[in-house]
């Protein structure tokens, strides 16, 4: 009967929305609509570092280079060729036949500015470690430049394909200042060169992006084929799935499990759980900063750990497509070694740890997430099986990110999703070389780090990532989770195939 009854519910819901909304999605009038519940009010890649970003980012600009999802092969893309000059330059040839959205034509100052902009630590951009690699750029001819790397950086390559878009000379100049007096760089009117321009921002509700007719034809994206492209901030999965149900949308993501199951017969939509680049952790305030020192015991971190049956959760909540993880970063990434010390489920076990750590009789404490908070509540009710109890403060995720960088979280539930960059520099190294996201402040992580970061030995990178893996399930600094599968749904009149990635690609995307 729950299920009847609550699709009974969603047919409701969808009725009330036909009736009540203002439906302008579908292959009629050639817009795609796609919603996610998380706002949007700065459009900039490197203003704005939240996943929807990530994805108009691929739509709107295009990096130098780009990466086959089937193949892993980096191709040309704005840069028509590349050499490496020793092991710490690369020579780019560009395109002379590209455009901006606003006419101007792409060229080798473009370049220059956008990767000396970014690179400047003063500058701001919000994941600087995505450029920080980056000494500078220098023009070598008018649509030749040299990009100096601070040291050598294997990864390069992966991080010029999905995280490094190209800028217009002077994007940046114009922009008024914040209160403090400095740039508001994120105020910056959006220009790319990608298959798709930003038209119409409404912050909070939606962002609108119009076909470039002037995308060049032989571009590794591809012509764009459908005419607008609309995201829309609409909190409430329910309302969701009755826009989707009823024409209002073409494409959700992050569907609950159960909801999604039920909704895999509709005639009108299709459903597919897809496995991600993300993965769920839990950080523990090992340092003791939050003023509840509990997890500065390793014994207690361990005890933690020991408590959470994550396969039950992975399982059961998040879907078919998801795996647990042992390490501290994702099986796909380059460098991921799942040789480490593991936490099987052992309430017994964790009871014991917390007895010797003096914690027989439990004790409670805040536990901090901002995502599907039935999975933290999964956490919550495993933890009280041990006497543990955690008092749940559930936030956006930015405020939750400037709490955690303040070290006043006892324990973090995050999730991160390496910015689909295929190599564990993305995150371990995010996490543990003493950045404002470290919690451990580890010198011998760093050390670790540091060798693996920098090496163009590929066993000697492996050699050092495995000791910096090791060490962090070994101190259980985090209890790696397991990995995010989606749950996808989009209409019948749709051709779209979700990647690993996490990238869903609407330049590729056609009505069938």
């Amino acid at each position: 009967m729950r299920i009847c009854k609550s699709m009974l519910a969603l047919g409701v819901a969808a009725l009330t929305v036909a009736l009540s909304s203002n439906a302008y999605a579908g292959k009629a009038d050639d817009t795609l609509n796609w919603a996610s519940s998380r706002e949007v009010a700065v459009v900039d890649p490197y203003y704005n570092n939240t996943r929807m970003l990530v994805i108009m980012g691929q739509m709107g600009w295009d990096g130098l280079v780009f990466r086959d999802i089937k193949s892993g092969e980096f191709k040309p893309l704005l840069a028509k060729s590349w050499e490496w000059s020793g092991d710490k330059a690369i020579e780019f040839e560009l395109r002379d036949d590209v455009k901006f959205h606003d006419g101007t034509a792409f060229d080798a100052d473009d370049v220059v500015y956008t990767l000396n902009h970014v690179s400047n630590k003063e500058n701001g951009v919000l994941t600087y470690r995505n450029v920080s690699w980056i000494e500078n750029a220098e023009k070598l001819g008018p649509h030749k430049v040299r990009v100096n790397l601070k040291k050598p950086f294997p990864p390069a390559f992966a991080y010029l394909a999905n995280a490094v878009a190209m800028l217009p000379s002077g994007h940046y100049e114009n922009v008024p200042k914040k209160p403090d007096g400095k740039k508001d760089y994120a105020a910056a009117k959006p220009v790319g060169t990608g298959p798709y321009k930003v038209a119409e921002i409404k912050a909070g509700e939606f962002v609108l992006m119009e076909k470039n007719d002037a995308y060049f034809a032989d571009s590794p994206k591809g012509k764009p084929q459908i005419g607008k492209i609309r995201f829309r901030t609409i909190k409430e999965m329910n309302t969701g799935i009755a826009e989707l149900l009823t024409g209002g949308l073409d494409w959700i993501w992050d569907v609950p499990k159960e909801q999604a199951e039920r909704m895999g017969s509709h005639p009108s939509v299709t459903v597919e759980n897809a496995k991600t680049f993300r993965v769920s952790y839990m950080a523990f305030d090992v340092l003791g900063q939050s003023g509840q020192e509990f997890f500065k015991d390793k014994r207690v971190r361990q005890a933690i750990s020991h408590a959470i049956d994550r396969a039950s959760i992975s399982k059961n909540l998040v879907g078919p497509a998801s795996v647990v993880i042992p390490s501290a970063c994702h099986p796909d990434q380059f460098g991921c070694s799942q040789d480490v010390p593991t936490y099987a489920y052992d309430p017994a076990k964790a009871k014991a740890l917390l007895k010797e750590a003096g914690y027989e009789n439990g004790f409670e404490f805040d536990l901090y997430a901002y995502r599907e908070r039935e999975f933290t509540e999964a956490v919550i009710g495993d933890l009280a099986k041990i006497g543990v109890k955690a008092k749940l403060n559930f936030m956006q995720y930015r405020a939750l990110r400037d709490v955690v960088r303040k070290g006043k979280t006892p324990i973090n539930h995050m999730t991160w999703g390496s910015y689909s960059i295929p190599d564990v520099s993305a995150i371990v190294s995010n996490f543990f070389t003493h950045g404002p996201d470290d919690l451990t402040k580890d010198p011998q992580m760093k050390e670790f780090l540091n060798v693996a970061d920098n090496s163009i030995d590929p066993a000697k990178r492996q050699e050092f990532y495995k000791k910096a893996f090791d060490r962090i399930a070994s101190e259980a600094y985090w209890l790696p989770m397991f990995t995010y599968a989606k749950y996808y749904a989009w209409s019948k009149d749709l051709d779209f195939s979700p990647t690993p990635d996490e990238i869903p690609r609407f330049y590729a995307t056609k009505w069938k």
